[in-house]
């Protein structure tokens, strides 16, 4: 095979549909948009969520709740997920991000206290909980607030 023999699979490559050409050609006169109407005309487009001029059901719902854009957001581990790692490792957010227990490095790091840890570590986060800080101090680890 060389390369001017190539060819692209047979029904892969599709021409171009051409409108209002005639009517014998099947897309006539109207050019498939039916007659008239509001989709039928020239740059027609309606926003998302048009529902033809009656009220659109995104405004008949009643808002609920609030949503704080000062919040801070933290992602999570729990200690009994710190036993994967070796005993006198350094735990930082780049290391939990490596080892996909975190997703992004941008919010903060939480510690929670679920589970029980096995192995001395050197944690670092933005905040413990008060089982957590125990627990790690149990299992004779120390901790580091960022």
């Amino acid at each position: 095979m060389k390369l001017n023999e190539l060819s692209p699979g047979k029904g892969s490559n599709k021409s171009k549909k051409r409108v209002g050409r005639g009517s014998g050609s099947g897309l006539g006169k109207t050019s498939g948009r039916g007659h008239t109407g509001q989709k039928s005309r020239a740059g027609s487009k309606s926003m998302k969520g048009f529902e033809g001029g009656q009220m659109p059901l995104i405004r008949k719902l009643p808002k609920r709740g609030f949503n704080n854009k000062f919040a801070t957001i933290y992602q999570i581990v729990n200690v009994q997920d710190l036993n994967s790692f070796k005993e006198k490792s350094i735990i930082n957010q780049q290391v939990l991000k490596e080892s996909g227990l975190i997703r992004n490095l941008r919010d903060k790091l939480k510690v929670l206290g679920k589970g029980e840890l096995k192995k001395a570590l050197t944690v670092e986060a933005h905040k413990f909980s008060k089982t957590a800080k125990e627990k790690i101090e149990k299992a004779k680890g120390s901790l580091k607030e960022i």
